[in-house]
């Protein structure tokens, strides 16, 4: 039985989804542990290309069974709109192959909302959120105001649950927000004709990996974003609601006694950023649209740009300790093709002193990149397969990112489609 994780090792958007499609076929079970329809998890493989925002990347694979788990939150409207978009273009989904944990915890409408509405009243403060409700719905969770898959099964009884919440929602919608308000009906409503379609997929997620331990089978970890974007470890505020951290992943699961063998990072091959807040080593102008337009630097779940740098070897190392990577896989190398010079961010200038350690987020601001080239190679590479064929510049870059970042490098990816990979030795 192997264990492992998939994760982000810098601000999301590092092609965690690539490697999961990639990876799936050698593990019997994929689940994402946090996170919700926010994510954009693009996958390219026979069947097309694919924005996957709350699916495991592995459901493309057949023999794999996807799990949602307890540390997940559930926009079923959302969810049967991704079920659908996938198996328009072939692949079969069923409760064999999706199972989503009954503690995981539902989006409602008023959440999404309560979202928005936060945001515009922020203006310029404003965190930079998907407006997919995550944050309302993470309050609501530790608030103990929020309702679990699981009570799908027993509509009466959400109904007087609901009818509790929705009261002390429609104070803050009404009083705070001078927004619409929501009745009972109109929601028991809504959960009939976007929650029953998904009862069949609804079971303890932990009963589910017990009995996947007990057969010795394989599983790995999907996460959504990065180490930056953790709760805890990221640049709070700017931050998800949840933990994509690896050492969160047995919990979000439904399975909290798991031991993780091996944890893959993920990172690009230069910067980027989706979002507000710091973003040391970002660039502007003329070679930032070059670079955008080069890697397709558009956000999977939202469409908005992708703000753009070259890597940063400060928040890699500090991410890939906080994932306890033991290895890495680069993402995006092929799009450095185009440049002459390769940047790369050594380090910080903070207070008028260098650092190899990332800052306090409260002290991101003030600190500036300290930037070093190296040779680029100006030849493409997106139809290489072998390390030893990669031209010496390209390898020598790769070189250099792992020793800095203190971790093998093992995956090199070189384009979008599944087997544009190269595995070294």
């Amino acid at each position: 039985m192997t264990v492992s994780a998939i994760v982000g090792v810098n601000w999301g958007d590092e092609g965690k989804g690539r490697m999961v499609d990639l990876i799936a076929e050698d593990y019997d079970v994929v689940i994402r542990y946090q996170g919700g329809n926010n994510a954009g998890h693009t996958v390219v493989n026979e069947y097309g290309k694919f924005a996957l925002h709350l699916l495991p990347s592995g459901i493309f694979r057949q023999n794999v069974v996807n799990v949602l788990g307890n540390g997940t939150v559930i926009d079923p409207q959302a969810l049967c709109g991704e079920i659908k978009n996938v198996t328009d273009k072939g692949p079969v989904i069923g409760p064999e192959n999706l199972k989503i944990s009954d503690r995981a915890i539902i989006v409602f409408p008023y959440h999404r909302d309560l979202d928005e509405l936060e945001e515009a009243r922020l203006k310029d403060a404003k965190f930079g959120s998907t407006k997919r409700g995550i944050a309302p719905v993470y309050s609501d969770k530790y608030q103990k105001k929020a309702i679990q898959m699981g009570e799908l099964r027993d509509m009466a009884k959400l109904r007087k649950r609901l009818e509790g919440i929705v009261e002390w929602k429609n104070l803050t919608l009404k009083n705070i927000y001078n927004a619409k308000t929501y009745t009972v009906d109109e929601l028991m409503a809504w959960l009939e004709e976007w929650g029953t379609p998904l009862l069949p997929h609804i079971c303890d997620t932990g009963i589910l990996l017990r009995e996947a331990e007990k057969a010795g089978k394989s599983i790995l970890f999907e996460a959504q974003l990065g180490a930056l974007r953790d709760i805890d470890f990221g640049i709070y505020p700017f931050t998800s609601s949840s933990s994509p951290i690896a050492a969160y992943a047995p919990i979000g699961s439904g399975a909290p006694w798991l031991k993780i063998d091996s944890v893959i990072g993920v990172v690009k091959a230069y910067s980027t950023c989706v979002g507000e807040g710091p973003f040391t080593a970002e660039w502007f102008g003329e070679d930032a649209e070059k670079l955008r337009e080069a890697g397709a630097e558009y956000g999977a779940a939202t469409g908005r740009p992708r703000r753009v740098g070259p890597v940063d070897i400060v928040a890699t190392r500090y991410g890939a300790r906080m994932q306890a990577a033991t290895c890495i896989a680069l993402t995006k190398l092929d799009i450095l093709s185009y440049m002459d010079e390769i940047p790369v961010c050594t380090q910080y200038e903070l207070n008028g002193e260098l650092t190899d350690e990332f800052p306090f987020p409260a002290n991101l601001a003030e600190a500036k990149p300290v930037i070093k080239t190296v040779p680029g190679w100006k030849t493409d590479i997106s139809g290489v397969r072998k390390y030893e064929d990669l031209p010496q510049a390209c390898r020598d870059y790769i070189e250099y990112l792992e020793k800095e970042i203190g971790c093998p490098i093992t995956y090199v990816s070189v384009g979008a489609e599944r087997d544009a990979i190269i595995v070294r030795d």
